[in-house]
């Protein structure tokens, strides 16, 4: 499960050219992993990577649309040159400007958009990174607490991050006896670019019922999504974790 070039296991994190893509891909650097940075805007992918290199780390950025399949047939094509990959963290999502209608007014063309790349890109890429993954490995689903606590004009993104939920459980019981763990991770309403179009009432509904009330930020997650990539969490699978202060508590 080691790249015989760097000596250390890869970790493929999808969406990690910015926001908490980024923060848990450079984690991943920090922790030792050899980081694939698969991100569909070339741009923020490659500066990512090279942030990665230039502080110490190995990365690499593949380019990657999670809805078209070609793409990812050609990722994983790309990362198995390198050698086997111990862990992916799918985290590539459509988030930023989703909101704000009810859901009798959504349009059938944006509701198949944000399921194609929220709900059907994970489960895409699993699927073709999978075979790469002898076991031990690690999966590690991007959700969000909004499927948690059911906002309002979000029914489409909720149902796709519900559909991760539900994914992750099914991908747990079936990997288990690989020794491959699939858990999620729901993240609350985090401080990045993707929420910076999120209306200000949303803010202040986080802000008024979480326990930890100051806003959360990227670094609040990525311990948890260190844990899951380790070797501590090996018994733990088929978990959502929700990281937001409080804002759910189940």
């Amino acid at each position: 499960m080691t790249d015989p070039a760097t000596g250390r296991r890869t970790v493929v994190v999808t969406g990690a050219g910015r926001g908490l893509g980024e923060a848990m891909a450079r984690r991943a650097a920090d922790d030792g992993y050899r980081v694939v940075v698969a991100e569909l805007n070339e741009e923020w992918g490659s500066r990512t990577a090279a942030a990665i290199r230039e502080a110490g780390g190995a990365a690499q950025f593949v380019p990657l649309d999670v809805a078209d399949p070609h793409s990812v047939e050609a990722l994983a094509a790309r990362v198995a040159v390198a050698g086997p990959v111990y862990a992916l963290v799918n985290n590539a999502a459509l988030a930023n400007g989703v909101g704000g209608r009810e859901f009798q007014d959504i349009d059938v063309e944006t509701w198949d958009r944000l399921m194609t790349v929220n709900a059907r890109g994970p489960w895409l890429v699993a699927k073709h990174l999978l075979p790469l993954m002898a076991g031990p490995g690690r999966i590690v689903n991007i959700a969000s607490d909004a499927a948690l606590y059911g906002s309002p004009r979000l029914a489409h993104y909720i149902a796709s991050k519900g559909a991760v939920i539900a994914l992750t459980r099914a991908m747990a019981r079936e990997l288990g006896e690989r020794g491959i763990t699939v858990n999620a991770v729901a993240p609350g309403l985090t401080e990045v670019e993707a929420t910076a179009t999120v209306p200000a009432e949303r803010h202040a509904l986080y802000a008024a019922n979480r326990a930890v009330s100051r806003p959360q930020r990227p670094d609040d997650l990525v311990g948890l999504v260190s844990y899951l990539l380790g070797e501590e969490s090996r018994y733990l699978t088929g978990q959502v974790i929700a990281v937001n202060g409080g804002f759910t508590m189940h």
